[in-house]
């Protein structure tokens, strides 16, 4: 049996792209947030806010999905993989106002912290600058959204001052995990969003970095607006 490496190279680019898709990123950082400290969203354990998560995933991911697959059969939108910018115009604005959405849903609820609304935010920015850049050249959705993953990880880490967190894993128990690790981990799964994009041919290092640098520079004006 002769193994086709490219193809299995693309394949694992494509498994990494889709595990880490920028609609994912928000239901990350809640994850994440619920993870750090549960006790902010007034539960025990992440495991608690089953509903909380559901909710920002639909919200988040669910229906913008389905907005662009409404766009894909009307014609509004060539291909899945977005590959010129006039294919993402449609799928920004809507997904634009999903977040704006969330944004708004969150920020004056006493069931959800501060810090979440501070990580929406700083997607919702990004999201409406990355429209206005689009006009110009395109930019790494992905990359941005691994940016903004590694902004909010280390603003938890350094200015909430969470320096380890017990997590409790279903049918595994409770591990105490250290959030310099975290951000380890979250740093070489961007370098692999980022290598994948690449691989696929779907951007060049210019969007890679230009993404990743949007997306974590605007976690920090997230956090200085909520200060």
């Amino acid at each position: 049996m002769i193994i086709d490496v490219n193809h299995l190279i693309r394949r694992m680019a494509q498994a990494v792209s889709l595990i880490f898709h920028p609609l994912l990123i928000i239901t990350y950082m809640l994850m994440i947030l619920l993870a750090v400290n549960p006790y902010l969203f007034g539960v025990n354990r992440w495991t608690d806010s089953k509903l909380l998560i559901l909710g920002v995933f639909a919200a988040s991911f669910f229906l913008p999905v389905t907005a662009v697959f409404l766009m894909k059969r009307l014609g509004m939108v060539e291909t899945w993989s977005m590959a010129n910018r006039q294919d993402r115009i449609g799928p920004f604005i809507a997904t634009g106002i999903f977040y704006l959405w969330i944004f708004l849903s969150v920020k004056d609820n006493n069931i959800v912290p501060r810090a979440f609304g501070m990580c929406v935010l700083g997607a919702t920015i990004s999201l409406f600058i990355m429209f206005v850049v689009n006009i110009f050249f395109k930019i790494s959705l992905h990359a941005a959204g691994m940016g903004g993953l590694i902004g909010m990880i280390y603003i938890t880490m350094r200015v909430f001052s969470y320096n380890t967190f017990s997590m409790h894993i279903p049918f595994l128990g409770v591990y105490n995990v250290s959030m310099t690790f975290l951000l380890l981990i979250g740093i070489l799964s961007a370098g692999l969003v980022g290598t994948s994009r690449l691989v696929l041919n779907a951007h060049n290092l210019r969007e890679l970095l230009s993404g990743f640098a949007l997306g974590f520079l605007m976690q920090f004006v997230a956090y200085k607006l909520f200060v």
